[in-house]
């Protein structure tokens, strides 16, 4: 359930994300969509690391052992490569093509799992990756994909996501998970600074600093860029930290994949998009891939007993 939740909170995510985007473009009307992209998670992080240092203790005792700071930092840069890349990618590609190559992650991390030995392939967890991916990938519609560098990029997003899962799995279990949320952030937030500091000065000669504290500043802005920080970063990682240990890394992915449903939904009820067939054919196979992976597990669980 609380793996079920942070899928809940990712698709509000988009939401949040896309407002912030209209804020922006509403307060900076010539600001470009990238510069807010790099903006929005570099100050995502920033927030995410002050709040998780300022209310987690154990979080902060973690940069005291260097194991966590070892496992911290690694998760931080493979999830800071994935966020990055897919990013960069989105602006080349439409949003059904980015959701589609996406939703991969869930094939990659049971190929990664399988290949490191970490769980066994089964008929029913082929058939609930393979009906998971596609309704995550097809629920706004049959995407049209072209290979090019974008698509390329948004395929290795995906791929360092399942890393980023296999990796969890590991590292939680050797270490406190809280203890190694600390560092993760910080990880992610450097580097976020870092690539907020090389953008280029805009070409009317005004400082990205200028745009930024105006940003800040105004309120539909800063709103939707809190909640991302708070709720998609702090609460929703440190929570995939605990919880996602106690599952096998297909498994937890599989109810990842529900991200886009929610993300749908909230997107229908704020009147963003309307409600079409694929919707409900993805949402559906999403559903189905989860239920036959799930009672599989119950199956196993009873025969043990």
């Amino acid at each position: 359930m609380a793996i079920f939740a942070i899928s809940f909170v990712w698709g509000m995510t988009f939401i949040w994300m896309k407002q912030g985007i209209e804020a922006a473009e509403s307060a900076v009307p010539d600001v470009e969509a990238n510069w807010v992209a790099f903006l929005f998670f570099s100050a995502r992080f920033v927030i995410a690391t002050i709040l998780t240092l300022a209310l987690l203790p154990k979080a902060r005792a973690g940069f005291s052992n260097p194991d966590s700071v070892r496992g911290g930092a690694w998760l931080g840069l493979i999830l800071s490569a994935g966020y990055l890349s897919q990013n960069i990618g989105i602006t080349t590609v439409t949003p059904g093509v980015s959701a589609f190559l996406t939703s991969l992650y869930v094939v990659f991390t049971a190929l990664i799992a399988i290949v490191l030995g970490r769980q066994s392939m089964t008929k029913s967890t082929v058939m609930g990756v393979l009906l998971a991916t596609f309704g995550a990938g097809w629920i706004g519609g049959p995407p049209q994909v072209s290979l090019g560098f974008g698509e390329f990029l948004t395929i290795f997003s995906a791929y360092m996501f399942g890393a980023h899962i296999i990796a969890t799995d590991r590292i939680t279990k050797e270490n406190d998970p809280i203890e190694v949320t600390g560092p993760m952030m910080a990880t992610i937030m450097i580097l976020g600074a870092i690539m907020l500091v090389l953008l280029p000065i805009r070409s009317e000669g005004i400082s990205i600093l200028v745009d930024f504290q105006e940003l800040l500043l105004t309120l539909d802005f800063f709103i939707p860029l809190f909640l991302c920080a708070a709720l998609g970063s702090l609460v929703a990682l440190l929570v995939l930290n605990i919880f996602q240990r106690d599952l096998p890394p297909i498994r937890a992915a599989i109810i990842y994949a529900f991200e886009p449903v929610w993300a749908g939904i909230a997107s229908l009820a704020m009147g963003y998009d309307e409600v079409g067939f694929w919707f409900f054919v993805g949402a559906g196979a999403l559903l189905i891939g989860n239920l036959v992976v799930e009672f599989e597990s119950l199956g196993r669980t009873t025969e043990e007993e």
